[in-house]
């Protein structure tokens, strides 16, 4: 056997260097770069292993850690989980400041590899600047907090451990079943020791992704559900399109002639006028596709987990009369809800449902049904985006501007707040890629951050970034970031002076407006007036203010044209969002002062009747 003497550090980057994959009928490498924040912790060893690599895995420095990891997961959505980035900080505050990064990356299912620096493995010179110290466990440290949001976590206490530990972290990152973030914690002196690594770790490796069959019993009754049933709708989730399966889910859904409905995830697996097709679904979903979920006697879950935006909080999907299978590859989230388990990959499965499934059209007269209340949540759409010339437009009138300035190949990008539901309910996706919204953990603040990585990966891409104000003022760094990059997106900055959607919910539970919009909220709030577009030129972008629907629409035109990132902000009504009639279940106090909130329980405890227990 040959060996090559290598620090731990330098051995940690050659070695994820030399992982590729098949993608776009194309072999590349799974690492599209290393996003690095340095400090003492990470400087002198990773800082140097990467110095040397950067042809095999270029550096890109960000501003903030959060927001380095939120573009590096964004880079890993837009590559359908595909190709992925590396994240690396300092110790300390650099290591917990990506902790929320990686709790988003979980619970989306997203892969990013974190490599925080970490304290001395030999603790020599404990307690070491940053370090935080456990009086009953020395060998605890702040990345410790990344255990419960990792899907797989180790601290490299010898170099010689990471030949085990690499190449288990790299199956996980690419694991459809496990995917997720994996940390390696990386004492900052073992980062510099060298140690004789056997050559072979080294080779370049080509990964195949696994796609796992469907039990032939699950099929077999998955199969007889199908045969029976006379209104049976789709709902898409994430999986379909990590699995590249929205071609096949297009010609089985055509082909028998059933709905499809879409959870944010899965939103853009259809394009928005496929004849299938008929919206979101859920909390945010469209009125058409809650009615069919309502009316179905079968729903076929596709690479979902069915949070409870998806079922209305368990009130739109179970009921003693409905049939659930749940297709997915996680046995996890297949066994949710009490449902009939079709575990297996997502296109392999919907195949071998088409090869079984006779393919005369079953349910002609329930797609023209679901067409029909399509056409009716097509011609609100059409009202509620239309351009009335008021002060304020609405969230819905920005995003009906945004699309009719907008080419089909273009990405929309958002994460928290009331966008993502008005997106969802009413943006025309135009095919898988064409929809960015990260609404797994609701993170505000992603937006921006997110954009980046979304054109990082597909830079041929116009890619547009819809953000309040509120998660503007979280995180915005990394708009300079796409300066420095070279990464031209558009940012619409809706400046409804505050958090405008908690703000409603807040109103929707009986209470008074409070601590939302500025305006209800403490100290001077008159003094609060913020230059967005200012700010954005401060940064080195293009930076617009606008007034009205038809001066958006002009300076997106410009935009399209300009050759950095561009910023255009507005004043937005605070007060409006689109009604679908969805429930969600938010608690509402028993007791209260306010006489609106009792009554708001009340219809509360009535809705509650609606859910199985």
């Amino acid at each position: 056997m040959q060996y090559v003497r290598l620090t731990a550090a330098q051995a940690l980057v050659k070695f994820f260097s030399q992982q590729f994959i098949v993608h776009n009928n194309e072999e590349v490498p799974i690492f599209g770069g290393a996003f690095a924040i340095f400090g003492h912790g990470n400087v002198a060893g990773l800082g140097e292993a990467l110095f040397h690599a950067q042809d095999s895995m270029p550096t890109f420095r960000a501003h903030n850690e959060q927001g380095m990891a939120h573009t590096a997961i964004a880079y890993a959505k837009a590559n359908f989980r595909k190709r992925m980035m590396m994240c690396t900080s300092s110790i300390g505050p650099g290591a917990t400041n990506m902790v929320t990064a990686a709790a988003l990356a979980h619970a989306n299912r997203l892969p990013v590899l974190f490599v925080p620096g970490d304290t001395f493995a030999n603790r020599k010179p404990d307690p070491v600047l940053q370090q935080i110290e456990n009086f009953t466990d020395p060998g605890v440290t702040v990345n410790d907090c990344f255990k419960p949001v990792s899907r797989y976590f180790d601290r490299i206490h010898r170099p010689e451990q990471l030949i085990h530990s690499m190449p288990v972290a790299m199956q996980t990152l690419l694991d459809p079943v496990n995917c997720g973030p994996v940390t390696l914690a990386f004492p900052q002196d073992v980062q510099t020791e060298a140690f004789d690594y056997p050559e072979s770790l080294f080779v370049k490796k080509v990964h195949n992704l696994r796609r796992a069959s469907a039990h032939q019993d699950e099929l077999a009754h998955a199969l007889r559900i199908l045969q029976i049933s006379e209104k049976p709708l789709i709902i898409a989730g994430g999986g379909v399109l990590y699995s590249e399966a929205a071609e096949v889910l297009s010609d089985f859904a055509l082909a028998h002639q059933i709905p499809v409905a879409e959870t944010q995830a899965g939103k853009g697996a259809l394009p928005w006028d496929h004849p299938c097709a008929v919206g979101g679904i859920g909390v945010t979903g469209s009125a058409a596709a809650n009615q069919l979920a309502q009316e179905a006697d079968v729903v076929l879950a596709i690479g979902t987990r069915l949070q409870d935006f998806t079922t209305e909080s368990r009130t739109l999907l179970e009921s003693h009369q409905k049939e659930l299978i749940q297709l997915n590859v996680g046995v996890f989230d297949a066994e949710k809800h009490n449902a009939q388990p079709l575990v297996g990959d997502a296109r392999t499965v919907i195949m071998q449902l088409s090869k079984v499934l006779s393919p005369i059209p079953l349910f002609k007269g329930w797609l023209n049904h679901a067409k029909a209340l399509n056409a009716q949540w097509q011609s609100m759409y059409d009202n509620v985006t239309a351009d009335t010339g008021t002060e304020l437009p609405s969230d819905a009138q920005v995003l009906g501007a945004i699309k009719r300035q907008s080419n089909a190949s273009d990405v929309i990008v958002c994460a928290a707040g009331g966008l993502p539901g008005e997106l969802h309910k009413l943006w025309r996706a135009e095919g898988p890629g064409s929809y960015h919204v990260e609404y797994g953990f609701s993170c505000m603040g992603y937006e921006i951050a997110g954009g980046l990585g979304v054109k990082m990966a597909t830079p041929k891409r116009e890619v547009f970034v819809v953000v309040g104000d509120g998660s503007y003022m979280m995180m915005n760094s990394e708009l300079a970031t796409s300066i420095m990059l070279e990464q031209k997106i558009t940012v619409i900055l809706l400046d409804n002076r505050g958090f405008g959607c908690i703000n409603r919910l807040q109103q929707g539970t009986g209470n008074a407006p409070f601590n939302n919009l500025l305006e209800n909220c403490a100290g001077n709030p008159d003094a609060m007036h913020i230059d967005f577009a200012a700010h954005a030129r401060a940064m080195g972008a293009h930076g617009i203010s606008v007034s009205s629907i038809e001066e958006l629409e002009s300076a997106l035109e410009k935009a399209r044209s300009n050759t950095k990132s561009t910023l255009i902000s507005l004043n937005t009504n605070p007060h409006i969002s689109t009604d679908n009639g969805s429930w969600w279940d938010v608690a509402i106090p028993e007791i209260s002062k306010r006489e609106s909130v009792n009554q708001a329980h009340k219809e509360y405890k009535a809705a509650q009747s609606k859910q199985p227990y």
